[in-house]
């Protein structure tokens, strides 16, 4: 596995990075690789050696479309996202805050919008259905390849996958499409669709696994 980009000692000079506090320094990492392992072994992606609270392999981040996920792996004393630990895996935002040990994690964007002392959270997702819910999913699907969505599944593709009528999926979308305030008419719709999903939380890296998990 690479490693991510040199430390530099200015956040402006890459497009995504973590901002790594300890006590007496101050560490920046470029994230430039898909998925990236924290934990106190000097193996992991960012090493944490000096934090003895650590584990050997604490917690793994990963890509998803524009943003990033974040994952206990069976850490002795747990992550913390924003101060609440987390369970499940966590879609995390600019200016949000991981907590591993006594080390304290920082996720920026380069640019004069990022400001790494303020938590930025963007819009929830709105109130869905459970079949709501499964569309999205499997709209979303082609995320997994770790890029910025651009082609989704066709209706088709979800009636199939769902096992209903592509009547319904349309009607689904429609709700949906309202939901998410996505107004524009035209082919790139379920596109915008699926990555305002993404961009909102309401679909995730972990729904997606599950979904494949269960053969659907």
């Amino acid at each position: 596995m690479g490693r991510p980009g040199p430390r530099t000692s200015n956040p402006e000079d890459v497009p995504a990075h973590l901002t790594v506090w300890r006590r007496g320094a101050t560490d920046v990492i470029a994230l430039t690789e898909q998925r990236i392992t924290v934990g106190r072994s000097p193996s992991n992606d960012v090493a944490l050696a000096w934090d003895s609270k650590v584990s050997h392999v604490h917690a793994v981040l990963e890509r998803l479309a524009p943003g990033w996920t974040v994952r206990d792996v069976g850490s002795r004393n747990g992550t913390f996202h924003n101060g609440e630990r987390i369970f499940t895996e966590r879609v995390i935002r600019p200016g949000d805050e991981l907590r591993l040990g006594d080390t304290r994690l920082l996720l920026s964007v380069a640019g004069p919008a990022a400001d790494p002392t303020t938590t930025q959270f963007g819009p929830r997702p709105p109130q869905l259905t459970e079949r709501e819910k499964a569309v999205l999913v499997a709209l979303c699907r082609p995320v997994r390849s770790g890029h910025m969505l651009t082609e989704p599944a066709t209706v088709a593709h979800i009636a199939e996958e769902l096992v209903v009528s592509v009547s319904v999926v349309k009607k689904h979308l429609l709700r949906l499409y309202q939901k998410f305030d996505i107004y524009e008419e035209g082919h790139g719709r379920r596109g915008a669709l699926a990555n305002e999903a993404i961009r909102r939380g309401a679909v995730n890296l972990a729904d997606l696994r599950a979904a494949a998990e269960h053969g659907r």
